[in-house]
């Protein structure tokens, strides 16, 4: 079946260049380039973002770099010029940006929606927090929601990395399954060489949490930590240091350091699996988020069982055991990481459940397999998707129209300047 797809032009339009060493959004990108490889395309990446210190080298997954604008008819000339047969947009601000003008250079090619996570999600249950709220549907009918709704309607497929997410789109806004793929991380099988070859209970210290704090979860997370757990669980381990890593630190983030108080911040961690795997526990009682979560993913990979909150481990284990706890209440939180650091026994068993988690739940091979039939059959009959989707056809006709002149106003603006 790869055949169908060999040879076949896919675009890429990011937010920025993937950095996979910073956030688990980067890894994403890399895993579905590494399916488009795998399938033979031809991969085209372009974004309006300038490559930073830290963006990966895409030329491993033969990746063509173009180069795009914002509101600069340039754009369409390389869509027109590049015909790609396949656009996939990284979130739905890009699709907003660039959607119009991919409808009117390229009508037949099929539009894919990487979402990451829902933000709308995410920012209702950072309102929801703000607030003291506790029912997060309060919170969801917002402007920010129905942009990205009609962002899904307006594409081909939406990649969904968590089931919750799949089902509230299905369940609450009544969004055709047909144009939704769950879709989440993809990872090689854990070996029994990785295993053997992981540090044991004895040559590890310490508490880890890592996350990039251009992400405000992972900012709110280390704040709860600092605040709320560290000053109870330090009183069980005095000697235990509570290590705290992430990419693009502000300075806020950096003045939490304490080392009389043994909370340590180092920023950005040169290896992430180097560091989580040095540690006993991790430690995430991440407040509220969407989508599913990198770090604890790194963690099963190199053993390191974890406690989480409920919403942190959402959508990740299924029916299985977690590796690790899940608990919200704060002395139930610190009395299992205390358990989890301290009882070998208990240790171990928690971190081979990550091991059978990871087998069943991020088989790599599975799910590259379901994305591409789904890739295939779309392809197959893009005119039939587009009517079983109608609506998302009616959403672009207008969004062509108001976008379309607000987009050349814009142009001609900048002209003027």
């Amino acid at each position: 079946m790869k055949e169908n797809l060999s040879e076949k032009k896919i675009l890429i339009i990011g937010t920025v260049w993937p950095e996979s060493k910073s956030s688990a959004a980067g890894k994403r990108m890399l895993q579905l380039l590494q399916c488009f490889k795998n399938w033979g395309m031809q991969i085209y990446f372009g974004s309006t973002a300038k490559k930073a210190e830290h963006s990966d080298d895409l030329s491993p997954y033969d990746v063509i770099e173009v180069e795009l604008w914002l509101n600069d008819k340039r754009t369409d000339e390389v869509l027109a010029n590049l015909q790609p047969d396949v656009v996939m947009y990284d979130r739905f601000m890009i699709e907003e940006q660039f959607g119009w003008r991919v409808t009117e250079q390229c009508p037949d090619a099929l539009t894919i929606l990487d979402t990451e996570d829902l933000h709308f999600l995410r920012h209702a249950r950072q309102e929801m927090q703000k607030k003291g709220g506790t029912d997060v549907e309060e919170y969801l009918y917002t402007e920010r929601t129905k942009r990205e709704l009609a962002s899904i309607l307006r594409c081909d497929l939406t990649l969904i990395i968590s089931k919750y997410e799949y089902d509230l789109l299905i369940d609450r806004f009544h969004i055709h399954p047909h144009i939704l793929l769950l879709l989440p991380f993809m990872e090689e099988e854990i070996s029994e060489e990785d295993v053997a070859n992981w540090r044991s209970f004895e040559d590890r210290a310490d508490f880890v949490f890592i996350g990039n704090f251009i992400h405000e979860p992972n900012w709110q997370t280390v704040l709860r930590l600092k605040t709320v757990i560290w000053p109870v669980l330090r009183k069980k381990l005095p000697q235990v240091n509570m290590n705290i890593y992430g990419g693009y630190p502000a300075p806020k983030v950096m003045q939490l350091h304490n080392e009389r108080e043994h909370f340590m911040v180092h920023g950005r961690a040169e290896d992430a699996l180097e560091v989580i795997s040095e540690a006993r526990v991790m430690l995430a009682p991440i407040p509220f988020g969407a989508g599913i979560k990198g770090k604890f993913i790194d963690a099963m990979r190199v053993g390191t069982p974890s406690v989480s909150s409920t919403v942190g481990a959402e959508s990740m284990k299924g029916e299985l055991e977690w590796s690790g706890f899940i608990v919200d209440e704060v002395e139930e939180f610190v009395n299992s990481a205390v358990s989890l650091y301290t009882n070998e026994e208990l240790w171990n068993e928690k971190q081979q459940y990550g091991v059978k988690l990871m087998a069943t739940n991020y088989d790599r091979g599975h799910y590259e397999q379901v994305f591409l039939e789904k890739t295939l059959e779309l392809s197959a009959d893009l005119v039939h998707a587009r009517r079983i989707n109608f609506m998302g056809e009616m959403l672009k006709h207008h969004t062509l129209q108001s976008s379309k002149f607000f987009g050349m106003w814009i142009q001609e603006k900048n002209k003027m300047q």
